[in-house]
């Protein structure tokens, strides 16, 4: 008999380790939004971590700033930024404050509130497409720049919060280069996803865009 996913939530020591530590860790644990129309779940698949001031990758490298502010503070609070001139993206802040470092939240699997979330991803040409990606990610549990800054480790019934979940055996945890991250940050291994997991998205190598005016 499988037990049932552990519904407490994630304490602030678990976030205040070093971000390679805490992205795989995420694996699998169940990530609570609570919406003006109901509850959504989603069991997280696909992740990627981000070394603040010691990657060229990360938001935070060249210091802090009003956008990335909340980065800096205290583990296990949600960073959400905005891209593209169209989407939000959501992190999970780790390590003790002022390391600045993340886990950007990429991708998982809808496990309550599907219902919810295909009024937000019409484009979704089945459940398992729902989260995934990022931007995805962020439309399906209706994350914008007002969550910026809450706390996960609070109780299941706050805007957003992090479970324990069902945490995934390392021998079926995957690794490799993160996705979209052009110059020295490329080379970094840190995408971490479940193998063989329906809801992880493809893998996407850096494409210059034109910017937008």
């Amino acid at each position: 008999m499988i037990a049932a996913p552990d519904r407490t939530p994630l304490t602030r020591d678990f976030f205040d380790r070093p971000v390679l530590e805490v992205a795989p860790d995420l694996l699998g644990r169940t990530l609570v939004r609570h919406t003006s129309d109901g509850p959504i779940e989603l069991r997280l698949t696909e992740v990627e971590a981000y070394d603040g001031p010691n990657d060229p990758g990360s938001h935070a490298y060249r210091g802090e700033t009003a956008r990335n502010r909340v980065m800096f503070g205290p583990p296990g609070h949600v960073y959400v930024y905005f891209t593209y001139g169209m989407w939000h993206c959501m992190n999970l802040v780790c390590g003790p404050p002022g390391t600045a470092s993340a886990v950007l939240l990429r991708a998982g699997e809808i496990t309550e509130g599907a219902e919810l979330t295909r009024t937000r991803r019409l484009s979704a040409r089945n459940d398992k497409e729902l989260a995934k990606g990022p931007a995805r990610l962020a439309t399906a549990l209706d994350v914008d720049r007002s969550l910026d800054g809450v706390d996960a480790c609070a109780p299941a019934d706050s805007p957003m919060s992090v479970l324990h979940g069902t945490p995934v055996p390392t021998d079926q945890v995957l690794q490799g280069p993160r996705t979209g991250v052009s110059g020295e940050g490329a080379v970094h291994p840190w995408r971490f996803w479940i193998a063989n997991d329906p809801t992880v998205s493809p893998y996407r190598a850096h494409t210059p865009r034109r910017r937008r005016t």
